[in-house]
């Protein structure tokens, strides 16, 4: 090969960071490789915009075609976002034989099924580390890394702006409102923040890394997903008192053959490894029959993190070209997905409820936990300022959704309940 040619798809922050790396590590990428590497066409929507990057307007076109049937662009890198337009996209690029390398999480969620049926067939290589946790390695990781292990579970810091916002409410003591604001003005939530505060793209995440991780079609629908817009100080500063560090977790669990995944605001030990991760950076942690606790951790967006693992599914492609063996790499889910039902589905629970500050209550919310089995780790109840209201705080010991659930139907219809105000799940013990 005397070079390789690249069709982009999208030249916003991540692909002027995929031009950037390409021009300025041509150096490395010839000797990973042994050929250069050139940017050929790029698509974009406006051939005049001020970008991130020095780019020649030559090579600037409003037309995909002019990527998509060229002959002589090898690869088709599409970093343009979007769904239902992406896949069309790549559908076409794979037909004519491109190899295609994406960044593309929410694509990847819904369609990667069919995607990489459709690669597989043509003998093309698509490759998506990008699409996950930005230039954390997480994907080849468990591909290719921990090939030989049998994955147990994943928890993972998987979205940015929602670890920055909780983040500054934990340090700061600021209210959900001021930080998404704050987070916003910096560029770290969109103008509609919903995907990320409401756990969707985090889910998205979760689907991709549990179908790798556990050999099986998870899809996005079977994720259980509750966001951070609910999030109290007052949760957060309970959280504290109890040992606890809040963050956005996503989960992916399996034992036996069963799984489940979900993403949600989660409770875990100051001494966590996920609970030091700080603002805007993405944590995995990967627990294998074999190799143990292992945790990935690094930036989990940005043009040039994101942008390197771009470059570095690209430097996959140009070596399987070399070897002869495009479209190999697929391997088809190993198990039938088995979802766990509610009642398999064991975990703690802190849970924050008003009551009538009366004598008995407490007594009464207690028959209620020990006849619906579900036993007290921590159990608080204070004062409130409001006339009449006292505020019990709980953490309980491992209990089946279905259980906790139940209970918290019949907690809400209890006269003596005002208002139950939170309940989040917790992971781990908190060190006595």
């Amino acid at each position: 090969m005397k070079e390789i040619s690249l069709g982009l798809l999208g030249l916003g922050t991540v692909g002027c960071g995929v031009v950037k790396i390409v021009e300025n590590h041509q150096d490395k990428l010839k000797h990973q490789v042994g050929c250069s590497v050139k940017v050929k066409k790029a698509l974009v929507k406006d051939l005049h915009k001020d970008r991130l990057v020095n780019i020649d307007e030559k090579l600037l076109t409003l037309h995909a075609e002019e990527v998509l049937e060229d002959p002589e662009i090898d690869v088709v890198i599409e970093v343009m976002g979007g769904v239902e337009e992406a896949r069309h996209y790549i559908l076409r690029a794979l037909k004519n034989r491109k190899h295609v390398v994406t960044a593309n999480k929410d694509l990847m969620a819904v369609y990667g099924s069919e995607l990489l049926a459709a690669a597989s067939e043509n003998n093309c290589d698509l490759f998506y580390e990008a699409s996950v946790a930005g230039g954390i390695p997480i994907l080849r990781s468990l591909v290719d890394g921990l090939a030989s292990d049998r994955i147990t579970k994943m928890m993972g810091i998987v979205n940015g702006t929602t670890n920055f916002i909780l983040t500054k409410m934990n340090n700061e003591g600021s209210s959900y409102e001021e930080v998404l604001h704050q987070a916003q003005a910096l560029g770290f939530a969109e103008a509609d923040p919903t995907s990320d505060v409401e756990g969707i793209d985090a889910a998205r995440k979760m689907a991709i890394l549990a179908t790798l991780g556990f050999s099986m079609n998870i899809e996005l629908k079977d994720v259980q997903v509750k966001g951070i817009s609910s999030v109290s100080e007052e949760d957060l500063e309970y959280s504290k008192k109890l040992g606890y560090t809040m963050k956005l977790i996503g989960i992916a669990h399996r034992e036996k053959e069963k799984v489940e995944v979900s993403v949600a605001p989660t409770l875990l030990p100051h001494a966590h490894p996920l609970a030091s991760v700080q603002n805007e950076y993405n944590a995995v942690y990967v627990y294998g029959e074999a190799v143990g606790e292992t945790m990935f951790y690094g930036p989990g967006a940005g043009s040039l993190p994101t942008a390197t693992a771009v470059v570095s599914d690209l430097v996959g492609v140009m070596k399987n070209m070399r070897l002869g063996v495009n479209g190999k790499s697929m391997v088809s889910p190993q198990f039938q997905k088995t979802l766990k039902e509610k009642e398999e589905v064991q975990a703690k629970h802190f849970l924050r409820v008003h009551v009538k500050d009366e004598v008995g209550v407490l007594s009464h919310i207690t028959n209620l936990f020990s006849n619906k089995g579900v036993s007290f780790e921590k159990i608080l109840q204070l004062p409130l300022k409001e006339d009449a209201l006292a505020e019990v705080v709980v953490v309980t010991h491992h209990a089946s959704l279905q259980r906790y659930e139940d209970l918290l139907e019949e907690l809400a219809g209890m006269p003596m309940v005002k208002e139950i105000k939170s309940s989040y799940r917790v992971e781990g013990e908190v060190a006595v």
